[in-house]
């Protein structure tokens, strides 16, 4: 089945799971949000969570940063 992933369009096993589809792509689900259809997909539901065809996933990486203390102005 057919659906889209960060707006390319993906191949998937019929009612593959979220977890599953994370797995392929390499992506640590602990990472990630997960938006399905434009609803955010809590994490603990990565693995029930089937998907369908036609289905629109977004995955968003979470980026680390921010300031120190000690760093200069």
């Amino acid at each position: 089945m057919r659906i889209t992933v960060n707006g390319e369009a993906r191949e998937v096993t019929e009612g593959q799971s979220v977890a599953a589809l994370l797995a392929d792509l390499g992506i640590q689900a602990e990472r990630v949000a997960v938006e399905l259809n434009l609803k955010i997909v809590d994490r603990r539901a990565f693995t029930g969570t089937p998907l369908n065809d036609g289905d629109r996933v977004e995955v968003i990486g979470f980026i680390g940063g921010g300031r120190h203390d000690d760093d200069e102005r």
